[in-house]
């Protein structure tokens, strides 16, 4: 289950500072009882009866007791027998699935007004999306002892263990490993209330991050964008770019229109990034902005409506953004640094997200990404989007679009299809089995699937909210404009839709709770990407040929040439935020901007010809997501090697179910099971190779 991904110890463990707090003799206990209850329970529970004295023992304080009541405890509850150890595993299984589902629903309920376009949000909404209410359920579990009874009983195993011997396991002896896991970290209550009041305020600053369209001038005070348009940053700014590949000449969209709106938006993000974007125009339709020059001035249209946006502001002026980007970054980073001391063996943040939160070594994940971004095949798609431009590449042509079959068709088409299809989130939630159909699931899979998926209008630009228990339904949340959802939105309705099927399939479909889910989120992302890459084709605008399946890879390739980059970038600053713990936001700014120029500097100028771009550090999840962005590269990596099994079987249905319900295991014994091989870029770098053959 996920769970397995958020705490991982080692044996170093075992030696952790709380050991100083022990009473003095608790060496002699473990010995007393060793001789005691070995000859009860027989010879073969010896290991695992020291394996879990030393694991409660290295979480034991003197406020737990003394040694007396460690004594007590082990001896009551030390199930050497096959019945008591059946039998506390499926209590287990079954009191954490309800706690995590529960925490889950009231979590979603706190977060509700936030986190969905139903009006404004005010003041006491933040405060109760910033409430965690399971922040004290470890302390809880520690405090009353349940939680030193799972140590006591099943293996806090290394992550060295689980990719050696794993293979070797049975699916009980990984579901037991996954419950030894759930208290490999002994965290105070105000720890984890200050990490979930740091996301929230992030998550609130990124949702609200708005930018109004029709009230950026150019030079000569012209307005590229239609009334109206109001784009969050980074994810409706970039699809913006993207959908500018796509011209509209009955719109007045010829090519030179469509090539000042997208450098409009570079700068529009690069002012982001540096934050020289004046304050004032930020979600806020009351005021007209030139981003070439910084001019802010009163807005001399109005295409708001009442309520839309913020209010007037008393004075304009171009007073930049006071690093508050910054601010929020190094606020989830201070309140992640809280829980180092009580991961021992995972002392960072970035060891957590990567060799718990992933089950891969950094230094793996690393070298895979620069696999793609230095190889020989990028300048050589990069000469065929030239080639297909007309004109030399210019920095946000990192998300060129033109490859995707979707370049035959406008933006304004599009949006028309999908605004009249889904004019509402009940819309698209009557149609999901139709869509699921069309992917590949039975009538009956399909109708099944719907009825257990449940679609939300966001606030922001859409996620999947999965369930924690079998009783409640993943959520599917998308931006649902006033007219209609439109084609931003459907594609982002088509990808969280991917996470929703695997989230049903990985929990209501699991044969052990405790292995719910998949390895990590580049798994989830990954099978995402497979719905998301036929989202043209669930319209009815063309079945895939050899030539779009072409360009479907060339357009797969680049984006991860792209965002491996962005997750580098990411990465780099948290390394950084690590060795100046004591930064200002100022200082975290200055910095992340360098780390983007330099990783621009060394992957991206020689292919686009121009240095020091800061393009690669406006990705909101850098703000509120806790160093998520390796998981997309990643996810792209896998998403190759899964569509190759489908296509490959037949059935795209019948294998994303295979593959769902495998379980939380190690990302390599996962995809071997998947695919017959492990995690990798060659089979990206293989399939673009083969694409250039047919795309010229």
């Amino acid at each position: 289950m996920s769970r397995i991904l958020a705490a991982v110890a080692v044996a170093a463990a075992l030696t952790a500072p709380t050991l100083a707090q022990q009473p003095t003799n608790m060496n002699a206990s473990m010995q007393k009882l060793e001789s005691e209850l070995v000859p009860k329970y027989g010879e073969t529970q010896r290991a695992r009866l020291q394996r879990g004295m030393k694991q409660v023992a290295a979480f034991w304080r003197a406020e737990d007791g003394d040694a007396a009541a460690f004594e007590d405890l082990v001896r009551t509850h030390f199930a050497g027998d096959p019945t008591t150890l059946d039998a506390l595993f499926n209590r287990m299984q079954f009191v954490f699935e309800s706690i995590n589902g529960h925490m889950t629903e009231i979590g979603r309920d706190l977060q509700w007004q936030s986190d969905l376009d139903l009006g404004p949000v005010y003041p006491f909404d933040e405060l109760l999306a910033g409430y965690a209410p399971g922040a004290h359920i470890n302390d809880d579990f520690f405090r009353n002892k349940i939680a030193f009874i799972v140590l006591l009983n099943f293996p806090i195993t290394t992550l060295e263990e689980r990719l050696t011997e794993g293979e070797k396991w049975s699916r009980r002896q990984w579901a037991e490993a996954s419950l030894g896991l759930y208290f490999s970290k002994r965290i105070p209550s105000e720890v984890n209330l200050a990490v979930g009041k740091a996301g929230a305020e992030a998550s609130q600053y990124v949702a609200t991050y708005n930018i109004w369209m029709h009230h950026l001038l150019d030079e000569k005070g012209n307005r590229l964008f239609p009334a109206k348009m109001r784009l969050l940053e980074h994810w409706n700014l970039r699809d913006e770019i993207k959908a500018n590949y796509s011209l509209d000449p009955k719109a007045g969209l010829d090519a030179d229109k469509a090539l000042r709106r997208q450098r409009m938006i570079q700068r529009v993000m690069e002012r982001i990034v540096d934050q020289t974007i004046p304050e004032v125009v930020v979600d806020n339709p009351n005021v007209d902005w030139n981003p070439y020059t910084n001019e802010v001035k009163a807005a001399a249209v109005d295409d708001a409506e009442e309520g839309e946006g913020r209010p007037a502001p008393a004075t304009i002026t171009n007073k930049r953004e006071p690093d508050t980007r910054y601010a929020k970054i190094l606020g989830t980073f201070q309140a992640s640094k809280l829980v180092d001391p009580y991961s021992p063996t995972a002392p960072t943040h970035i060891r957590r997200s990567f060799e718990e939160g992933r089950q891969m070594l950094e230094s793996r994940v690393d070298a895979m990404l620069k696999d793609v971004l230095t190889s020989p095949l990028v300048p050589r798609v990069a000469k065929l989007i030239e080639k297909r431009l007309g004109r030399k590449l210019e920095p946000f042509d990192i998300w060129y679009n033109g490859f995707r079959a979707r370049g035959a068709y406008t933006e304004a088409e599009l949006d028309a299809i999908t605004r009249k299809r889904y004019p509402t989130a009940e819309a698209y939630k009557k149609d999901m089995a139709n869509l699921l159909v069309k992917l590949g699931f039975t009538k009956e899979r399909a109708e099944y699937l719907a009825a257990n998926i449940e679609v939300d209008p966001a606030r922001g630009s859409g996620h999947a909210l999965g369930a924690g228990r079998r009783g409640d339904n993943p959520r599917l949340r998308t931006r649902v404009g006033k007219e209609g959802m439109d084609y931003k939105g459907y594609n982002i309705a088509v990808h969280e839709m991917g996470h929703n099927v695997e989230q049903v399939f990985s929990l209501k479909h699991i044969d052990h709770y405790m292995l719910s889910g998949v390895p990590n989120t580049a798994f989830t992302e990954a099978l995402a990407f497979v719905f998301q890459a036929k989202d043209l084709e669930l319209l009815g605008l063309g079945a895939p040929t050899a030539e779009s399946q072409a360009l479907q890879t060339l357009g797969d390739f680049w984006g991860t040439y792209e965002i491996s980059g962005v997750a580098l970038v990411d990465t780099a600053m948290w390394h950084w935020m690590y060795d100046h713990p004591n930064a200002t936001p100022e200082e975290l700014k200055t910095a992340t901007v360098q780390i983007s120029k330099d990783i621009w500097n060394r992957y991206y100028a020689p292919v686009f010809g121009k240095k020091d771009v800061v393009l690669l550090g406006v990705y909101a999840h850098m703000v509120n997501n806790f160093l998520y962005l390796p998981n997309y590269p990643i996810g792209h990596l896998i998403a190759q090697q899964i569509e190759e099994q489908m296509e490959k079987a037949g059935n795209l249905g019948a294998e994303f179910e295979r593959m769902s319900t495998y379980g939380s295991l190690p990302p390599d014994q996962w995809m071997k099971n998947a695919t017959g091989a492990p995690v990798g870029a060659s089979a990206l770098l293989h399939a673009a190779e083969k694409a250039l053959s047919v795309v010229k």
